[in-house]
């Protein structure tokens, strides 16, 4: 046998449909699938977050409005702006097709920090890192399921491998690659209960900014590392030292580190204790 057929004999062969089904104009797609199972997901642990701090399933409803909306618009213009703006500039009509395809998850990001400033400045006594961070612990369930849903659309590939585990893209080509898709979505995963342990153990009295700083540093220097085994989104970041993912991921790093040293415990819970630093030096 060929040793180069026997080295391959382990990988994956993926040649997935996008498409769930055709009927008549109807065309679901596993993609869209995914995009909605993991925000429902992300709704119902929000929710139980809610109900623990005592907030009603109301409230977790509008919040679910604001960063959806934040998400899909800023996720769209991000992708117009940071990876063809060119075309989309020519085309301006072609930046409402989401459908198309052509969702940045930076932009996304940008989205719901510009959504939740919007709620936090539209609800009474509702602080944007108070409800930054309960969006934080939450967020990553959709992540992780987008990412499940470009494995199944054949996109954001791996650059070729021998592991074991590779990946045969049968709609794209025959190369074994990265399932880059999937490293993602098992980082994403891992972070997300990491943040919920952080969360369990110290509760409502962790300081305002930490867990979204947390958040920040750990997926985008994922994001950055992941990046060496993708393949370009785009034929213009060939010529780029970093590619586009890697250089919008820096400053979200950057930010994290500032609001996790920067961090201020809620004032409430500043006030309790020096309440009862009062109380014992009586």
């Amino acid at each position: 046998m060929n040793p180069l057929a026997i080295k391959y004999l382990s990988v994956i062969y993926w040649n997935v449909q996008p498409d769930l089904f055709q009927l008549w104009f109807l065309q679901p797609r596993w993609y869209g699938l995914f995009f909605a199972g993991g925000f429902m997901l992300a709704y119902v642990l929000l929710n139980k977050v809610f109900l623990r701090e005592g907030i009603s399933e109301e409230e977790t409803y509008r919040v679910f409005i604001y960063v959806f909306l934040g998400t899909l618009i800023g996720a769209r213009l991000g992708h117009v702006l940071f990876y063809d703006p060119i075309y989309y500039f020519s085309n301006p009509l072609e930046i409402l097709k989401v459908w198309h395809g052509g969702l940045a998850s930076h932009g996304g990001t940008l989205g719901i920090v510009i959504s939740l400033w919007l709620y936090a400045k539209n609800t009474k006594g509702v602080k944007f890192l108070w409800i930054a961070d309960r969006v934080s612990l939450v967020c990553l369930a959709t992540a992780a399921s987008v990412r499940i849903g470009n494995l199944f659309n054949s996109e954001i590939i791996g650059k070729a491998t021998d592991l074991p585990w590779a990946f045969v893209f049968e709609r794209i080509d025959n190369v074994p690659r990265h399932p880059a898709q999937l490293y993602e979505a098992l980082c994403y995963v891992a972070i997300l209960g990491l943040l919920w342990r952080l969360y369990n153990k110290i509760g409502t009295s962790i300081a305002l900014g930490k867990i979204t700083g947390a958040l920040f540093v750990m997926v985008f220097s994922a994001r950055f590392f992941i990046e060496f085994i993708k393949e370009v989104q785009e034929p213009f970041e060939r010529g780029l030292p970093l590619d586009m993912g890697q250089i919008l991921s820096i400053p979200f790093v950057l930010v994290g580190f500032w609001l996790w040293f920067t961090a201020k415990e809620p004032k409430s819970e500043r006030s309790q204790k020096s309440s009862k630093a009062k109380k014992a030096t009586h």
